[in-house]
């Protein structure tokens, strides 16, 4: 799968997609999905928790492991993708059409300074065979 270019990533495996300077879409990366095999579970805060970059927000279940998910900016969580939390499966299929939480960064420049596609390719290349 193609690491879309119109989003940035964290060494955590999240991605970050800029919608408007008041909001952002959060979710994991396709390298994260294949890592953890069948996604059962998604765990995240409500509406209006606060977050803060590099800082657990949520945790995130398959069928073998579980995983802490990190906020890749500080803001508050001004939304939450529900069908994500019934039907986390999804996130196997489309896991960079399914988000997790939208948030409004308190510091929107932050998202720049995050891994671009590229550099995320470089950094799970070694990992995930890619050459």
């Amino acid at each position: 799968m193609t690491t879309p270019s119109d989003r940035r990533y964290t060494p955590e495996h999240q991605w970050i997609r800029v919608e408007s300077a008041s909001r952002c879409l959060i979710g994991v990366t396709d390298f994260a999905q294949s890592q953890l095999g069948e996604i059962s579970f998604v765990d995240v805060p409500a509406t209006g928790s606060a977050v803060r970059a590099g800082e657990p927000f949520g945790t995130i279940e398959s069928l073998k492991a579980a995983s802490d998910l990190f906020a890749p900016v500080s803001g508050e969580i001004v939304g939450v993708n529900g069908e994500a939390g019934e039907s986390p499966e999804r996130i196997n299929d489309d896991p960079y059409g399914v988000w997790l939480i939208a948030i409004a960064p308190s510091d929107p420049g932050m998202v720049e300074t995050l891994l671009t596609a590229d550099q995320y390719d470089a950094l799970v290349a070694p990992t995930a065979g890619f050459e």
